[in-house]
């Protein structure tokens, strides 16, 4: 018998078996169990994440003969479909058959009855390389097709399929699979296959895979195929031209103890070795990033790159200010691969950059200094304190969210003010979009809570139930497109990668909004206030520098309070 790929060997024949994408399997069992079955769907997401395998189980659940949602796998058109030669199930791939002549033919075969099962299913994957002809020709069946004919189209990027096909479709979005779904899927192979293994081995395929199933299968067969039957780090590093964790964390110990000359050594070393010097840049960048935020958390569940000990060991060399900046210097490299030939000499050039951030006459700002034994006058902040304002009279308290039901919301206009040590919100007709300035920021990250973000973290995807409400549905989306960087009892900040969002989320009239899905999803009342991911690390590198030089306020001293006119 002819040798069958990983990935094809170990393709879903059921439901059940699928990894990931729980929302998609749900949504086309309950429409089998309850007859309400779409003449056109469309498969849309990154490669690798199943829309052909699901393409072919839907068609297999229509066809079965034990009954419409079944896949017995066992009578003749399931193991028709699954061998991939059911006369009423057919794949066309619009690579490479793309033009209108290809399409009316297919148009031709819609007219004629099914041959053993119930429903003809056409999978048309990669959908979106046909022509704007053939997709015009497709147009008029796919909106009235007859009743035994079903549409499946799959696609990787949706966004070049005519609005008018998108319209006639019924759309369902694959996620990138989960770190831990491919995991457990590679564990049962690897068991069924007999091959050795160890778990940091797994996780560097799962890392390379990137969200895709198949290219997890892929890249393990690659390794199994170099290594025989044992799994380990070192062929993996070998066959992809990777350097090892610990490489990259000397690589960084060479940066900041300023030692060109090991630094170079060790780039001759990449170049001769054939080192993926992109794939290279990109983990380093991901050990910064760890760096940043173990630096200003402390907290190892948001490591990605590092371990706890790791991290603990490079944030006491590496400050987040100067991990920030190295960051920015990376991702500008990044930037320029994609305008040279050769990407060595730039990354020559970045890691001299790097190397010299911290090798520069005198003491840089970023580098942490102890004071002489005989300094005695502390040094002057980097950060100017909060001017103090006289307290306002007999402020009368007025929560923001007056009931609990969700009611048309009344619009308000409100300011942010500190007063001694208290942050009030109070009414204010001047500005349209609320802006809290930094000295008031780093008030709130002083005083929030862990196990209030963490308890925003774990049900933010909740938020989403609500983007239908015809009263907070608009508030409920721009929720969940950010997420909870700082929170306390009556405050939460939120981070978005994009400014226009952040603008949207600050704008006075939709603030009643926002506290109200928070109060519908986590029973809080919560003021919401956003920052951009660029704000949010000046941010924490100015916490980190009052954390440093001991001029952070003291929670005990600060209150948050909301109050009104």
């Amino acid at each position: 018998m002819a040798y069958k790929a990983l990935y094809r060997t170990y393709r879903p024949q059921t439901f059940e078996e699928v990894a990931g994408q729980e929302h998609i399997v749900r949504t086309l069992k309950n429409a089998l169990a309850t007859g309400k079955i779409a003449h056109a769907y469309l498969f849309a997401g990154p490669r690798g994440t199943g829309k052909t395998t699901m393409a072919k189980l839907f068609a297999k659940a229509l066809n079965c003969e034990h009954g419409i949602g079944c896949q017995c796998n066992e009578c003749k058109n399931c193991v028709a479909i699954t061998e991939g030669n059911h006369p009423d199930v057919l794949e066309l791939d619009a690579a490479s058959n793309n033009g209108v002549d290809e399409i009316r033919e297919l148009i031709d075969k819609v007219k004629y009855g099914t041959i053993l099962g119930k429903y003809k299913v056409y999978i048309i994957d990669e959908v979106h390389m046909l022509s704007t002809g053939a997709f015009n020709a497709l147009l008029k069946t796919l909106e009235e097709p007859p009743e035994h004919v079903i549409f499946i189209l799959a696609t990787t990027e949706p966004h070049k399929i005519l609005p008018t096909i998108l319209s006639r479709c019924q759309r369902y979005d694959f996620n990138k699979v989960s770190e831990q779904d491919i995991k457990e899927r590679l564990k049962a192979v690897l068991l069924n296959e007999g091959v050795e293994y160890n778990e940091e081995a797994i996780e560097l395929v799962v890392q390379l895979a990137d969200g895709g199933m198949r290219d997890a299968l892929s890249i393990l067969e690659k390794v199994l195929a170099f290594s025989g039957n044992t799994l380990n780090v070192k062929d993996i590093l070998d066959i992809f031209a990777l350097e090892s964790k610990e490489e990259k964390i000397k690589l960084l110990n060479s940066i900041i103890s300023h030692n060109m000359t090991d630094v170079l050594q060790r780039l001759t070393n990449y170049v001769t070795k054939g080192t993926d010097i992109k794939r290279l840049t990109e983990d380093l960048l991901l050990i910064l990033k760890d760096i940043v935020i173990f630096n200003s958390s402390a907290n190892k569940d948001y490591l990605e790159a590092l371990n706890e000990e790791e991290a603990t060991e490079l944030s006491r060399n590496i400050p987040s200010d100067l991990a920030i900046q190295m960051i920015d210097i990376l991702m500008n490299t990044i930037k320029d691969y994609k305008n040279v030939t050769s990407i060595n000499p730039i990354f020559e050039i970045t890691l001299i950059k790097l190397t010299s951030l911290i090798s520069e006459p005198g003491i840089p700002k970023f580098i942490k200094q102890e004071p002489p034994v005989k300094f005695e006058k502390k040094p002057e902040p980097t950060y100017k304190p909060v001017v103090e304002t006289p307290k306002p009279t007999q402020p009368e308290p007025a929560p923001i969210i007056k009931e609990e039901k969700v009611e048309e919301p009344v619009q308000i206009e409100t300011d942010i003010k500190l007063v001694d040590n208290v942050i009030y919100l109070k009414d204010a007709e001047k500005e349209d979009n609320f802006e809290i300035e930094d000295s008031l920021m780093v008030n709130v990250m002083v005083v929030s809570k862990k196990e209030i973000k963490s308890e925003l973290l774990d049900g933010w995807k909740n938020i989403k139930r609500l983007s239908t409400n015809p009263l907070i549905g608009k508030a409920a989306t721009l929720l969940v497109d950010g997420r909870p960087l700082v929170a306390s009892n009556n405050i939460v900040v939120l981070e978005y990668q994009m400014p226009k969002l952040v603008e949207k989320v600050n704008a006075k009239d939709i603030q009643v909004e926002l506290q109200t899905v928070i109060e519908q999803v986590f029973h809080r009342k919560m003021f919401v206030y956003a920052v951009s991911r660029n704000k949010s690390v000046d941010l924490q590198s100015l916490y980190m520098n009052l954390l440093q030089i001991g001029r952070l306020p003291k929670a005990k001293d600060i209150t948050l309070e909301f109050i009104g006119d």
